[in-house]
Parts: C-alpha cells; structure tokens; sequence
C-alpha cells in the first residue's frame, strides 16, 4: 500500500544512536590537542570540555520543546517557518542542501579512505575516490530500504564507535601518570584561557540536533525526543571529559598541547598498545566516521523532504516509496551529489565558509520559540525550564560559535551567505507563487 506520508517507526534506542553518532566523530581524534593548547593549564583543559558540554544543555532543551510542539521532519526549517520566518527556512534548506549537507557526506567518505589506505597503499587517487563513493552507496542502501533497519544499524554503529574509547578510558585510568596534572606553565609562555579552551570543544559537541530532523518518523515523539536530546549531551559530557582526563594523565601536558593527534599520541603511552598506537586509532576512526556517515545520510534527506512536503523545495524530494516508506528521490539526489563531489578538492574549506550561515539560522531557530510561543498550535509536551533563561543561554552559545567560525573566515562567509541570498531568494519567490498556498497560511497563525 502506498503512502504519501513518512511513518513514525523509531524509538528511544535509535534516536539516542543517531544524536550521540552524529556528535561524536573524527575531530575528537585532534581536540584535545587544540584545547590543551588554548587552555594551557591540565585543570582548565578539563574544565574546559566540563563547561563546553554543559554550554549545549539549554541548546538541546530549546530543541526539545520546539520538537515536541512540532513533531515534524524538517528541524530548524520547520521552527522559522513556524515562527513566521519563511524566507529564511528557505534559505536554510537551500544553503544545507547545496553546501553543507552532500559535502559533509564526501568528507567523512574520504576520511574513512585515507584512514584505510594506511592498512591499503593502493587506495589513493583516483582508486580511493571510487572506494569512497562505494562506501557511501553501500551505507545508503541501508537507510533507502528501510528507515527501521537504519534506526537498527545506527545503534549497532554507535554501540561498536564507543568501544575503543571506552578501552583508551580504562586503560588510562589504570597506567596515566598523576604527575602530569601538576603541569604548570613556563615563565613567558601563553597564558591559560578558560574561554579558549572551551571555545575549542564547541565543534565536539555539535551533532545532537540531528534527530530533530526525523521527528516525524519517532514513536512517542513528546517522550523520545526530549529523552534523547538530554541523554546524548550527557553522554557525549561523560565520554569526552574521561578521555580528556586520561589523554591529560597518559602524556605530558607540553606534549598534548603540541599535538595533531592527541588520542593517538596519548595510547602510545599505554603499555601493550604502545606498539601498534596507530594501527589502532586508524581503525577506530574508520568506525567512528563511519558511523557519523551512516547517521547524516539517515537524517539530511528528511530536511528537503520536509521543504518539497511544504511547497518550497523541487516536489520530487517528497516522493515516498511505496514499499521501503523512504523518503527515496530526496535519499538519491543527496547521495547523488555528494558522489560526485567526491571527485572534488577542497571540500572542507566549502564547508566551513557556508557553516558560518547555518550558525547564524541556528540562532534564530532558538529565537523562533519566542515567537512560536504565542502560536495558537503551540503545546508542547516537554516543556524547559526557566524558559527566557534557557533561551538566551542557548543563543549566547550558538552565537559564541558563530562568531569563532567568522573570525575564521570572515571575508569566505560573507561571500557564501551572498551567494545564498542571491540564489536562493528568487527561487524561493518562484515557488512561493507557485505553491505557496500548501502552506503559507501556517506561518500567520501567531497570536500578537
């Protein structure tokens, strides 16, 4: 029997594995060399991932409340709209589709090829870029067939990911020297910095939204989603601050604060691991990119989804399969473009030009419960507390990041946040005209 609509077939299990898999991935192998670095001191390093963790607290609460009021696949798209904010969803979706979201998938694919080629030397060029488009095919196959079975695979993954920190956490415990905790600053060396620190934990802690996105296709959405978000922060807190403080005990603090690739410098201090420290990172990034892989192309296709449904995306990308209950078309052109990007270079500077405007939406997505506050639709079942506090906390971190990520590339994400508006606003005024009575009138229903 066909259906028009995605069905709500996840439960608490999945949704847990796709927030803490998307959160945790390759930049916590170079993280702690980069907060040591800023922090400058073993106690404030520490804190540091303490207060970054604890900064995407009221983050996710927001989040929790707008998902719950509004169950819907689509995110942040779906709370600008709501709050009235049309264009701007728009160009959110417009700019995730075409810049963030395929490259993202290209990325994690090449990374995973890289790491491979230190066990295979032949997959490099253009052999390692075929291998890469493989890997996302097969990985697609999976979350086309049957959003259940990727709900099924998406713990597995995550379950297999913690694994190998969880043995450096152990094992660390057991052989780091105290020593290294007494670490104190050199005359005339940098100055420790708490706010660096934690600055430098905030990309670490990015990925938990990522099941508001599928709120549509929850079981008990109200119970789930808020369970979820709340318990993947917290997860992801505990992890990364054991690690922090058995990276921290396993090497001298001036050695971590120089390194590229802390996790994997750290284990060469643990007896029995020593000799093969890298052979076991390299395999334990494969898993860990792999699976944060596996979680975007689960996710990123409800969000054009959502859009088509809405009248403002291409109508195709709300096709459903009639069998697998997928959203098929929106699955295929998203692959479909980050295989081809695949065959590009320089993905990543693409991709952190065009971050600096999904930070800046993200902000307005926490905005946006002001205004959907005074909606007449508005009864959320989770509901946060102190909620004008929590609002304004959850902005001042997003904003924090986003303006770390424009001190970056100030000039790069001026230009892609032009480039959006200029390409986006007219198509959006086309569709606007064309199919704009789907659901226009949904975004005035607020209560002045």
């Amino acid at each position: 029997m066909s259906n028009d609509s995605l069905t709500r077939k996840l439960g608490f299990w999945s949704a847990l594995a796709i927030a803490v898999g998307t959160t945790v991935g390759s930049g916590i192998f170079v993280s702690s060399g980069d907060v040591a670095k800023a922090a400058g001191m073993p106690s404030i390093s520490i804190l540091a991932w303490i207060i970054g963790g604890v900064i995407a607290i009221p983050q996710v609460m927001v989040l929790a409340e707008l998902a719950t009021a509004y169950p819907q696949n689509g995110s942040g798209y779906v709370y600008l709209n709501k709050a009235g904010w049309r264009p701007l969803a728009f160009l959110y979706g417009w700019a995730t589709f075409w810049a963030l979201d395929p490259p993202s998938i290209s990325i994690m694919a090449l990374a995973i090829v890289a790491y491979l080629a230190s066990f295979f030397p032949f997959f490099v060029g253009i052999t390692g870029k075929l291998l890469g488009v493989a890997i996302i095919l097969i990985i697609t196959s999976i979350h086309y067939r049957s959003v259940k079975a990727g709900g099924s695979f998406q713990v597995i993954i995550t379950a297999i990911k913690i694994i190998p920190f969880l043995i450096v956490i152990v094992l660390g415990l057991m052989y780091m020297n105290f020593d290294n905790f007494a670490y104190t600053p050199v005359a005339g060396a940098t100055s420790s910095s708490l706010i660096g620190g934690v600055s430098a934990t905030t990309w670490a802690y990015t990925g938990m939204a990522a099941i508001c996105f599928m709120a549509g296709e929850f079981k008990n959405p109200g119970k789930v989603l808020p369970r979820a978000l709340i318990s993947s922060v917290l997860i992801v807190l505990g992890l990364y601050t054991l690690l922090a403080v058995c990276v921290t005990g396993l090497m001298p603090f001036d050695k971590l604060m120089g390194s590229s690739s802390a996790v994997s410098d750290a284990v060469k201090y643990i007896p029995g691991l020593s000799g093969m420290a890298s052979s076991f990172v390299a395999v334990t990034a494969i898993i860990v990119i792999l699976g944060s892989l596996s979680s975007c192309i689960m996710f990123q296709p409800r969000l054009e989804y959502a859009m088509a449904k809405d009248g403002l995306f291409f109508q195709r990308f709300a096709k459903v399969h009639p069998k697998f209950e997928t959203p098929s078309f929106s699955i295929i052109a998203q692959v479909t473009l980050a295989c081809i990007l695949v065959f590009f270079s320089n993905l990543t500077e693409l991709l952190g030009y065009f971050t600096l405007i999904q930070l800046v939406i993200n902000i307005l997505d926490f905005a946006a419960v002001y205004k959907c506050r005074k909606r007449e639709d508005y009864n959320p079942i989770y509901r946060m507390p102190m909620w004008r506090v929590t609002t304004i906390l959850a902005i001042l971190g997003a904003g924090w990041l986003a303006w770390g990520t424009f001190t970056w590339a100030p000039v790069q994400g001026m230009i892609a946040a032009a480039i959006v508006i200029a390409t986006g606003l007219p198509v959006y005024y086309y569709w606007e005209k064309k199919y704009g009575s789907k659901s226009s009138h949904d975004s005035r229903n607020i209560v002045i």
